[in-house]
This record gives structure tokens, C-alpha cells and sequence, in this order.
């Protein structure tokens, strides 16, 4: 039985790496995959919808990075088939960076003196310093808890919040609807890296962005359905809120006659907080390859229910 490979965005380094991890593996790629009966294994992104009708023989359908919601929205996503999403420490690693990056940003108040030096303005400023901000983590999964760990060993006051209880050494965790409230109210910088489930579309709207305190800063790197953009606007134009960093968001990429670009408060990104390195997911690909072709356990398995 063969894999075949279905990204709009290319397909070469996937190749290459899988066939470093297995010279021998049968690939194929979409659209030019003849005898489709053939397919036992699906690796993908952002998919046509309705495509997978026509694998017969499809056991399992791999996402190629951590979220599978661009998955579970195709109506027509076989029930029978498994899915699978990539665990990467790379990608972990990347998006903590980013995160730091952002919040540094924010609390030097760096795009401020870039507008002023657009206008040659020299008037230095107050700045937030690292004690003075409490960081709150939205989303305790494999990615959220590396955020979390990460700033903290870079000295920040962190918090986060999770579906269920969890628990991490030197890190409080609120959890359940009955805690959200309590958590954002904590919430200096608030980021988001929840999955997209029904439960987390437009989470962060204004009645729980108004939760936050005053002044508070909210970073989104998630998913951008979770923001409703209006409601974080208006909240930042009123003064509640500083600011945001934006880099996902409802429809990709973001239509030029979309209300964020014009916000001089928030900062928009292109989809770029981390991106999976075909290398270093390469060998786990492969193993759920094999997995499915053996009828076995499958790595990172996706609860369709739970939508990660």
C-alpha cells in the first residue's frame, strides 16, 4: 500500500525526508495519483474538500502540523478513516520563541518608536518590565505547556488554563468554564494557542476580553476563529485593552479590506509563529505508516469529538 502526499504549498521536502527515513516507502502525490485504491495512508494540508471518497482504502489521514481543524471541517471526511496530527518539539520550541518575541515587543513598546522614527520623532518612554506582567496561557496541550515553561525560565509570572485539570511543576493551571473567568481576571498578557473546537470559536470575545485588566495585551497564535476582531477593536479603541499580535486568523490570507490592517495597536503576522520542519516529523510519519498498514496503536491520535 502506498502514501500519498496532498499540500497546495509543494510536496518536495516531504519527500525527501520521508524516503531519508525509508528509501523504500511508496509515495505518491495529489493530483497525480493514478490507482488510488492503492493508498493506504494520507498526509496532507488544507485538502480539497471531498477528495477522500476516492481512497477506497484509506486507513488513516495524517495532518502535517499540530492542528487538524482544516480536517474536520470537510463534510465529507470518511468516519472510517483515522486521524492523526504531528507532535513536533521544533515546532513547540519555535512558537515559545515567538510568543517571547511578542511579549518583549509589547512591553518595550518597540512599533511606537517605529512609527516615530517614520515621522523622526526622538521622545523616549516608560516601559513594562518582565515583574510587572502576569502571563496567562490559553490551551495546556504539548505546545501550550512549552510556552509556558519556557517563559517562566525567562523570569515572567505565568498561569494557564486548560479544558480539563492538568498538572505542571511551578505553574498554577486553572481549568473548566467554572475557572476561566477567575484566570483571565489574572491575565496581564493573555495568549492564546487553543485548538479550534466548537467550545473555542470566538472565546475571545468581549465579554471575556472586558474580564481582562485594564491595559490588558492579548496575543493570538491559535486559531483565528477563536478571536471575534470587532469586539478585541472596539475594546482597544475604548482603552481597555493596549494591544494585540495577531497571526492566525479567520480567512487566510487576511483580505485587504479587513478592519486589523489599520490598527495601529495590533500586529499583524502572516501564519509564521512556527512552521513543521518536514525533517524532524519525518520518522513519525513513518512509524503511523506503519502503524496503520499493521492495524496498531497510531501515534497523536485526533478525537473527532474533542477536535484534537
Amino acid at each position: 500500500m502506498a502514501l500519498v502526499i496532498i499540500n497546495p504549498k509543494g510536496v518536495e521536502p516531504w519527500i525527501s525526508a520521508l524516503r531519508e527515513v525509508d528509501p523504500n516507502l511508496d509515495i505518491r502525490t495529489f493530483p497525480n495519483d493514478t490507482n488510488r485504491e492503492e493508498i493506504s495512508f494520507a498526509l496532507t494540508w488544507r485538502h480539497p474538500y471531498g477528495i477522500f471518497k476516492d481512497y477506497p482504502n484509506l486507513k488513516c489521514i495524517s495532518s502535517m502540523g499540530a492542528g487538524v481543524d482544516h480536517l474536520l471541517r470537510d463534510p465529507d471526511l470518511p468516519k472510517r478513516v483515522s486521524i492523526v496530527r504531528l507532535v513536533d518539539p521544533y515546532l513547540a520550541q519555535d512558537m515559545a520563541e515567538f510568543v517571547l518575541a511578542l511579549i518583549m515587543n509589547h512591553l518595550r513598546d518597540l512599533n511606537a518608536f517605529k512609527i516615530k522614527q517614520t515621522e523622526s520623532i526622538w521622545k523616549p518612554s516608560e516601559y513594562l518590565r518582565i515583574r510587572d506582567v502576569k502571563v496567562g496561557i490559553m490551551g495546556m496541550g504539548a505546545i501550550g505547556k512549552r510556552v509556558a515553561t519556557e517563559l517562566r525560565k525567562t523570569g515572567f509570572d505565568v498561569m494557564g488554563w486548560a479544558r480539563t485539570r492538568k498538572e505542571i511543576s511551578g505553574i498554577p493551571v486553572y481549568s473548566g468554564a467554572k475557572e476561566f473567568s477567575e484566570f483571565l481576571s489574572k491575565a496581564d498578557i493573555l495568549v492564546s494557542v487553543l485548538p479550534l473546537t466548537p467550545e473555542t470559536k470566538g472565546i475571545l470575545n468581549k465579554k471575556n476580553l472586558q474580564l481582562l485588566p485594564k491595559n490588558a495585551f492579548v496575543i493570538n497564535v491559535g486559531r483565528g476563529e477563536q478571536v471575534i476582531d470587532e469586539d478585541l477593536v472596539a475594546l482597544i479603541s475604548e482603552g481597555h485593552l493596549s494591544g494585540a499580535s495577531l497571526d492566525v486568523f479567520a480567512e487566510e490570507p487576511l483580505p485587504g479590506n479587513n478592519i486589523l490592517w489599520k490598527q495601529p495597536r495590533v500586529n499583524v503576522t502572516p501564519h509564521i509563529a512556527s512552521l513543521t520542519n518536514p525533517i524532524s516529523v519525518a520518522p513519525q510519519i513513518v512509524d503511523n505508516y506503519y502503524r496503520a498498514k499493521e492495524g496498531k496503536p497510531l501515534l497523536n491520535l485526533v478525537s473527532r469529538e474533542k477536535g484534537y
